[in-house]
């Protein structure tokens, strides 16, 4: 842990930017013919299929893809808010590797539920990652007033981010609407993890970060 920084915070912002880059070249180049219709489902996305054909650089190109402009810009907005202060706490280099590894086991815990359970679906979206941001600040800065978007009053990270999943997973099996929950929970595991072993290995630290965002 670094503690807070002042200087500029360039990782979060390259991150939105990749995102909305390949979000837009690949959204183009699907609406032109270049890419074939199945290039979006066969090289991007997570899914069984795609994993038992050895498609495995799908873990790493779904982190970076979004179904549409309102995903993306749901998670981008989080991503700018969540990741620059997540970033400020860890560093740049910690950021980071905590940021693409909380993705990349969102999308195994993914599988692996699709191998218990196979649903025929696919996952896509940064979400994962930003839910190990979450789950890292859960356990980092629980007193955190923050805002979810639709709802007016802050609410303490140490709500919010459980009260998120739930709210999500509630969505999904009431609307019928595909929603890659599992992959969510998968980065908020990495996250509280980490956060705990930030606790125990920083305490005095995590204690004064708590204090200044409480």
């Amino acid at each position: 842990v670094t503690g807070v920084q002042t200087c500029a915070l360039p990782i979060s912002s390259n991150l939105i930017l990749v995102n909305v880059v390949f979000f837009i070249l690949v959204w183009v180049l699907l609406a032109i013919g270049i890419l074939p219709e199945s290039f979006f489902s066969s090289n991007i996305v997570i899914s069984l299929e795609n994993i038992k054909q050895l498609r495995l650089w799908t873990f790493f190109a779904s982190m970076f893809m979004h179904a549409g402009l309102f995903h993306l810009f749901a998670n981008m907005l989080s991503l700018f808010f969540i990741g620059s202060l997540v970033e400020r706490i860890l560093g740049a280099k910690r950021y980071v590797y905590f940021y693409l590894i909380s993705g990349l086991f969102a999308g195994v815990l993914y599988i692996f539920f699709e191998l218990l359970f196979p649903s025929g679906l696919g996952a896509v979206g940064a979400s994962g990652a930003l839910f190990g941001l979450v789950g890292l600040l859960v356990l980092l800065t629980p007193d955190l007033s923050v805002y979810i978007m639709f709802i007016p009053i802050p609410v303490k990270m140490k709500y919010a981010g459980p009260g998120i999943l739930v709210v999500l997973w509630l969505i999904s099996i009431t609307g019928g609407i595909p929603i890659g929950n599992t992959a969510h929970l998968g980065g908020l595991m990495v996250g509280l993890i980490y956060g705990l072993y930030l606790r125990n290995r920083f305490p005095n630290k995590i204690k004064n970060l708590g204090r200044h965002f409480s």
